[in-house]
């Protein structure tokens, strides 16, 4: 099992972090390659569309899910 890693990331010029294993991490930046996007407009995009009483930590975990299972190529 991957330890978790804590990263920082500026959202609309205010600075958050979020902590993932190296797994989740590694899948989030190749979907942001894979979209054309910068990992922190893929981040703060995720951080706009998830649910208030979700952290971004989890919110990030469930985007790389569901990309996987709709099937799409990282």
């Amino acid at each position: 099992m991957s330890p978790v890693e804590k990263r920082s990331v500026t959202i609309r010029g205010h600075r958050t972090s979020y902590s993932l294993e190296k797994p989740f991490y590694d899948d989030l930046v190749a979907i942001a390659a894979t979209r054309e996007l910068t990992l922190a407009a893929l981040v703060a995009e995720v951080d706009e569309t998830r649910p208030r009483d979700t952290n971004l930590s989890s919110a990030l975990r469930l985007y790389v899910l569901e990309w996987a299972k709709r099937g799409e190529s990282i």
